[in-house]
């Protein structure tokens, strides 16, 4: 009767979900996924010795156009990591309450836990019908109706079924076709990404590891990338694609698979190790997310709570940092970040968290910053960018992911990638973030937060006013020694295209190798002022014929330093030119010089003892002196020669 319904599917695509079961033990979870498949999934020995499901069970169900790969789940308290395992990457709940034992307490917490998943979709199947009267199965209904108010089940289908008898087991495999037009496919566009469950050898074939296709595509040809537990990752080849028994050359969202790996010793592998394909995935000590307290919890959740982490089919030892509180009462919510082992995740990503004991889940959320920078707590202006993760809006998400990696170069995950933005629209999204002025692309074509550049640019200028300030009379500084004191970016390549932004926005002054604000002026006392006077009149005096800074010492107490800071203040104020290390003229002095010089070269090109006669100095002054005019153009040496270039 049913496949009647669905007989229309050949001529469609076919479409693949993934059903997950939820409830209490022994409420008749195993026995309704044989009744709509024909599969019992209790594949351990122990399991069918106990008559219990211990371990996450699979099958697989078809409905016309529909294919829906089922994670059968364990019910016992013992088992809530497994079943947790088990509903990463699902789109749709069967929650299922025995009629003769009603509401239990793994139902509530597996109901709560599809709620901290963020589930959209589901139904819920009253098992064992036949073994309660109808006015018990009302009131199991009216108490469930109760339960589910205001969560994504409040509208679902409440149907009655029994796997003994087949009541009601049509009706349901119509509910759940009818519910996957509801599902929307939002990860097939993404990066593949599978969170392995099991990883297992089959003689012949070798190691196999098996999960839910959260995201994406992979083909047999594809070599992606296998990020381990303990941080490591490297990329392999496939040997073989399975979905449900059969082989198949690419699998895909919404898919159950197994996968043949290359050359990967099975016993290195774990449930939590990920496989992926597309933009690298980086695995972080700290991530951030938005973090909701369980409802019926009695503790809440506390900044510094150590608890364990269920992330895709991963559980791990992590402590919670709240960032804008101190505590989570239960059924608030926040921001947090979870610090432990190397991560490996994405944004959008949901999670739970239970007590260090497994006995209570404290709550869960949604992945915001994987692979996060530490970010302090109550640090608002951190706090409110961390919060646009949580928009809908792509462009804020990306601006956020941007503005947290910070100045780190290209080696690192790309932020579009990091704010859960499908590959074909990045582009698009990161040339509107510059229009906008949100994004700053530096010389090279790197992409930077304008926040963060910005930062950088402060940083800078405040490095260059602390060294005026400490050497007032220095006119500039060594660009590498003022780059060097902007240790926490560990970017040489990044700095020097700032510091070449920050010159040519005309706030810094950059002479050769040296930098100043161009704000600055350097101040001199009285005393200094009226000391620079008499070096410059002594200067203007000695004509060619200069003396060193060490000859002007004794009027400044025998402190050479302060007379090459006088020289350096009045080199700035234009009286006086360096012309080289030792060598500085009077401003005059070298407009004379540059005259005569124009004056003898009209007749023709001139030896260095040429123009040492012609400016009446010695060679001791005009060596420097004609190299310094060689190196301005004024003059163009050629041998022993020198000739005039036109240079005013």
């Amino acid at each position: 009767m049913v496949w009647s319904l669905f007989a229309h599917g050949f001529r469609r695509m076919i479409r693949d979900c993934i059903l997950g079961t939820a409830g209490h033990i022994d409420h008749g979870k195993t026995a309704l996924v044989q009744a709509l498949t024909g599969v019992n999934c209790d594949r351990l020995p122990e399991e069918k010795a106990r008559g219990i499901t211990i371990d996450i069970g699979f099958a697989e169900l078809h409905l016309g156009d529909v294919r829906i790969g089922i994670v059968d789940v364990p019910g016992h308290e013992k088992f809530i990591r497994n079943m947790l395992a088990g509903a990463t990457g699902i789109d749709l709940a069967l929650l299922v309450v025995a009629a003769d034992d009603g509401i239990m307490p793994q139902t509530r917490e597996h109901f709560g836990i599809l709620k901290l998943l963020k589930l959209q979709n589901g139904l819920i199947a009253i098992a064992k019908c036949d073994l309660a009267s109808e006015d018990e199965l009302e009131l199991l209904q009216l108490e469930l109706r109760e339960m589910i108010a205001g969560s994504f089940l409040e509208n679902a289908a409440i149907l009655s079924t029994s796997a003994r008898t087949g009541q009601g087991i049509d009706e349901l495999k119509l509910a759940l076709a009818e519910l996957t037009e509801a599902v929307v496919d939002t990860a097939g566009a993404m990066p593949f990404r599978l969170h392995i469950d099991r990883a297992f050898t089959r003689p012949g074939h070798g190691t196999v590891v098996t999960g839910t296709v959260a995201a994406g595509r992979l083909h047999l040809d594809d070599k992606p990338t296998l990020h381990k537990s303990n941080g490591s990752s490297e990329i392999v080849s496939l040997r073989g694609l399975h979905h449900h028994s059969r082989s198949v050359a690419e699998i895909r969202c919404g898919q159950r698979a197994a996968i043949n790996l290359a050359g990967v010793d099975h016993h290195t592998l774990a449930r939590g190790d990920v496989l992926a394909h597309g933009e690298p995935l980086l695995a972080g000590a700290i991530t951030a997310v938005h973090l909701t307290a369980a409802t019926d919890g009695t503790r809440g959740i506390r900044n510094r709570l150590t608890c364990r982490l269920h992330l895709g089919t991963a559980d791990l030892p992590i402590e919670v940092s709240l960032l804008d509180a101190d505590r989570l009462a239960p059924g608030t919510a926040g921001l947090a970040q979870l610090i432990g082992p190397p991560t490996v995740a994405v944004h959008g990503q949901p999670f739970v968290l239970r007590d260090s004991a497994g006995r209570a889940t404290l709550g869960g959320g949604t992945v915001l910053l994987p692979n996060a920078p530490k970010i302090r707590r109550k640090r608002f202006d951190s706090i409110l960018i961390l919060e646009k993760f949580t928009k809908s809006d792509p462009h804020e998400r990306a601006e956020a992911a941007y503005f947290f990696r910070g100045v780190a170069d290209g080696r690192t995950a790309n932020p579009a990638v990091i704010a859960g933005i499908v590959p074909a629209e990045q582009e698009a999204i990161t040339t509107a973030l510059v229009q906008r002025g949100t994004l700053t692309a530096l010389a090279n074509g790197r992409l930077v937060s304008s926040i963060v550049l910005q930062d950088v640019e402060v940083k800078l200028m405040a490095v260059l006013s602390e060294q005026h300030r400490l050497c007032p009379l220095h006119t500039n500084h060594d660009r590498a020694a003022i780059i060097s004191q902007l240790d926490y970016v560990d970017d040489a390549e990044f700095l020097s295209l700032v510091v070449d932004r920050v010159v040519k926005s005309k706030q810094l002054v950059a002479e050769g190798r040296r930098l100043a604000r161009a704000d600055f002026k350097p101040k001199l006392s009285v005393n200094q002022r009226k000391l620079k006077d008499r070096i410059v009149a002594s200067l203007h005096a000695a004509g060619l014929a200069p003396p060193e800074a060490v000859g002007f010492a004794n009027l400044a107490g025998g402190r050479v330093k302060d007379i090459e800071d006088i020289l350096e203040v009045a080199c700035a104020e234009g009286l006086l030119i360096r012309i080289a290390p030792e060598f500085v003229l009077h401003v005059e002095r070298e407009a004379e010089a540059r005259s005569l010089l124009r004056q003898r070269m009209m007749h023709g090109p001139a030896t260095l003892a040429e123009i040492r006669d012609c400016w009446g100095t010695t060679r001791k002054f005009a060596v420097p002196l004609c190299e310094y005019y060689d190196k301005l153009g004024v003059t163009i040496r050629d041998g022993d020669l020198r000739t005039w270039n036109g240079t005013p």
